[in-house]
């Protein structure tokens, strides 16, 4: 009976998640009847259909307890993250000819977990409402749906804490920076907001056309990568549209939270003293530098700083897993294009809109090794795990040791099955690795010119499972096939 109880109480949130998933049609049906388009009705339908089946499981699960557990957050966060994309895929299956349910699937679970994986050619001769629609998912999985559900349970009589623990991202995940989670919530909501804005208005000042400006935010903001051109950044041919994604982009690769923390201490001393972001900023540099000098050796580029904005876009465009591109990097000298695929695995910040391990992560990694290292040497001497001036717990350590392993198998078993589904290596590992990662454009048919069009239902569906996994960062996702989560 207890398990009957969690689980509807799980539903019922999902059932709130959906009527207000409901509301986020209105973005491209009324962009489209503005812009004089004849498909609002579509849009129009699909909202219906979303808020009515909001409405049928809260009408099942109402009377639910209004208490969530741990299990129930976990629960939800997937159900969520499950369900969402394939409300938001109805307009995309209905108005993309040619277009089978995998692949819509695929292109609404790669826009709200802000992956940035396509399969679709012509983005320049869709209906401009259909771009904004992809774009404006991933400014909406950038930060997280679940924790803009978190910021507004609390008025539905349900904390929200639970669910706010199985979303964030990163090891560390009982820092609180309020005292209430939902003002918290709230809080890098506001953040999330005000550098949209900032976003939008210098890309219209950049000349872009608002269209193109607002889409171009949501991707950016929301480092998924998607575009309104199959050139991407390359259609303008821009050092200041460039240069400004670059600021962008490497803004949004940091947490989160230590805006909003600057912001309410008044202070730069949650930026300047935070070991994580001189790590990523180390990386960024070092690895630009890198990309620079494989140019400029190989004769690629001739013109220094002409090299340098490409390397410097390219470096940021695929460290914080956004995937935009304005060349084909894949004829690049090799170092380059294997740099940019590892960098998007590991250099995005906790509690940033990236993906992939997250570089809090890669320092506790790096650090366990040193002190293992360090204790060979003097087997009698304790040599705790530290981040920055800061011990590590132990709990903490084990935590992200076992995510490494789970995030090796899972990367192993995938591209086995993609293998073993007839694609080509290159393409197979790098898909799976762009997947899992949340990157996008990865190597081979998936390149930066290409795109995940030439995948088997099969294939899509395991890159979909992919991004999920990525987007949840594995436990969230994998513990509920364990033996113990449903024992109540």
């Amino acid at each position: 009976m207890a398990q009957k109880q969690r689980f509807s109480t799980a539903l019922l949130v999902l059932s709130w998640t959906l009527m207000g998933f409901a509301l986020a049609f209105a973005v491209p049906g009324v962009w489209d009847w503005l812009a004089g388009g004849s498909r609002w009705r579509c849009w129009g339908w699909c909202a219906a259909l979303t808020w009515l089946c909001g409405v049928w499981l809260w009408e099942r699960t109402r009377r639910a307890p209004r208490v969530l557990t741990v299990r129930d957050g976990f629960l939800l966060v997937t159900l969520v993250w499950v369900a969402l994309p394939a409300f938001a895929a109805l307009p995309l299956y209905w108005q993309i000819d040619r277009m089978s349910p995998a692949e819509a699937y695929f292109e609404a679970m790669s826009a709200l977990t802000a992956t940035g994986a396509t399969a679709l050619y012509g983005l320049d001769k869709l209906p401009q409402a259909v771009n904004v629609w992809r774009c404006f998912l991933q400014l909406i999985g950038g930060l997280g749906v679940v924790v803009l559900a978190v910021a507004v349970l609390p008025f539905l009589g349900l904390g929200g804490a639970q669910l706010y623990k199985a979303e964030t991202p990163g090891p560390m995940k009982d820092e609180r920076l309020t005292p209430r989670i939902a003002e918290t919530a709230r809080g890098l909501w506001a953040v999330y907001f005000v550098l949209s804005l900032a976003c939008l208005l210098a890309y219209r000042i950049g000349g872009m056309s608002w269209a193109d400006a607002f889409m171009h935010m949501c991707t950016t903001v929301g480092l998924g990568g998607m575009s309104s051109h199959d050139a991407s950044f390359g259609y303008w041919h821009s050092p200041l549209l460039e240069w400004t994604a670059v600021i962008f982009m490497g803004l949004a690769g940091i947490s989160f939270a230590r805006y909003f923390t600057l912001w309410r201490l008044r202070s730069l001393a949650p930026l300047t003293g935070d070991t994580e972001v001189h790590a990523y900023l180390g990386t960024l540099v070092l690895s630009t530098a890198l990309v620079l000098a494989a140019l400029l050796q190989s004769g690629f580029e001739r013109h220094a700083g002409e090299a340098a904005r490409h390397a410097a876009f390219h470096v940021l465009s695929l460290a914080t897993t956004t995937g935009y591109a304005t060349q084909d990097y894949l004829y690049w000298p090799a170092l380059a294009p294997v740099l940019l695929l590892f960098l998007g695995s590991f250099t995005s910040c906790a509690g940033s809109t990236g993906g992939g391990i997250k570089m809090v992560r890669m320092l506790v990694l790096v650090n366990l090794a040193k002190s293992e290292l360090q204790r060979t040497v003097h087997p009698r001497v304790v040599y705790p795990v530290t981040l920055g001036r800061a011990q590590v717990a132990q709990d903490v350590v084990w935590g992200v040791v076992a995510f490494m392993l789970l995030y090796t198998c899972t990367l192993a078993v995938l591209t086995l099955l993609m293998l073993a589904s007839g694609l080509d290596g290159e393409t197979a590992f790098s898909a799976i690795f762009a997947c899992l990662n949340n990157i996008g454009p990865g190597l081979g048919s998936v390149g930066p010119t290409g795109n995940y069009s030439a995948l088997s239902e099969l294939q899509t569906w395991l890159c979909s499972a992919a991004m999920l996994l990525g987007r949840l960062e594995l436990f969230s996702v994998l513990v509920l096939f364990t033996p113990d989560f449903w024992r109540w």
